[in-house]
């Protein structure tokens, strides 16, 4: 069998599962990667590939079809919108993911970020750094809304790490969360109208699906208050990146922090790149060695699973 290993987080720590690969007679294909990899370059590698160890990469149904022998996706993390899934089923194919795999570093991430923007951290050291003696003013976070859109295992991390700091919180998703989640936190449930006419923060936390594609664009923005910052840790197509930029640029919103993009990596003449307004980072807020590690072997793990029990039941 061969499985192709694509997930860029996995890749440099693969020698050290070749032996269980080797032990199932199990061939690896890893090619370079950068971020993911797209249609076109799946289908030059797909054709012979019994399971898949994969990251954001776009596996739509025209892959699907170039990859007959195709019994398992394993993606490496949670999010499974860049996976046609629809066309899986109809094959087959199994679909794993580890659910919950980095909701403590993404919510830390988040955290970090208010207090930057609120304690006005990064913008301070820049003035330093260039002989500028100025005491630019900031907020407690106490002092300030967080609004989460989307209250799924990452949205309830943030928001119990939102109690330490006194924050009043809004919350808005279509499944309400369990009522000892809103006990918890004093997390206060309400229409996404609500959450972005009131938050000093709005952090996205929701999938990407087609009810959530651009779900923050310029209607959304033109409700926000003038101080607000948007915090996206989710999926970058969930913000019209070109909405947002008109609204940093005329100062309809206050700021924003970007660990995800519309397109991945960020081009180089993306107008976010020049904001000083905006922090930016490559689509690392899921950093943790710890759970990177247990993100490697369950994923590995399902694989296994699926191909074993299918080999097996063809003997």
């Amino acid at each position: 069998m061969k499985v192709l290993v694509t997930a860029p987080y996995l890749q440099p720590h693969l020698d050290r599962f070749r032996p269980l690969f080797d032990e199932h007679g199990i061939e690896l294909i890893v090619p370079p990667v950068e971020e993911r990899m797209e249609e076109d370059d799946l289908l030059e590698v797909v054709d012979s590939i019994d399971g898949v160890i994969c990251g954001d990469d776009r596996f739509t149904e025209r892959v699907l079809d170039a990859a007959p022998r195709l019994q398992v996706i394993a993606k490496w993390g949670t999010g499974i919108d860049s996976i046609d899934q629809d066309a899986c089923r109809r094959r087959g194919i199994a679909v794993c993911n580890t659910p919950n795999a980095f909701s403590e570093p993404v919510a830390d991430s988040v955290l970090g970020y208010m207090l930057c923007f609120a304690r006005k951290l990064p913008w301070m050291t820049q003035a330093m750094r260039q002989g500028v003696w100025e005491k630019i003013p900031g907020r407690a976070l106490r002092e300030c809304t967080l609004g989460i859109i989307g209250v799924g295992n990452v949205g309830r991390a943030v928001a119990r790490r939102g109690v330490a700091f006194g924050l009043r919180m809004l919350g808005t998703d279509p499944v309400a969360p369990p009522t000892e989640v809103l006990r918890e936190t004093g997390l206060e449930m309400v229409a996404l109208d609500q959450v972005l006419s009131e938050s000093d923060f709005v952090s996205v936390n929701c999938d990407l699906n087609p009810t959530s594609h651009h779900l923050l664009g310029a209607a959304a923005f033109a409700r926000m208050r003038p101080e607000a910052v948007v915090i996206n840790t989710a999926r970058g197509p969930v913000i019209d990146e070109p909405a947002l930029v008109e609204a940093l640029d005329t100062g309809e919103i206050a700021g924003a922090a970007l660990d995800v993009f519309e397109e991945e990596p960020l081009p180089e003449d993306s107008p976010l790149r020049r904001m000083d307004n905006v922090m930016l980072a490559p689509h690392n807020a899921n950093s943790s060695p710890e759970a990177w590690e247990r993100v490697h072997h369950n994923t590995i793990r399902q694989l296994l699973d699926v191909l074993l029990e299918s080999s097996a039941a063809s003997l």
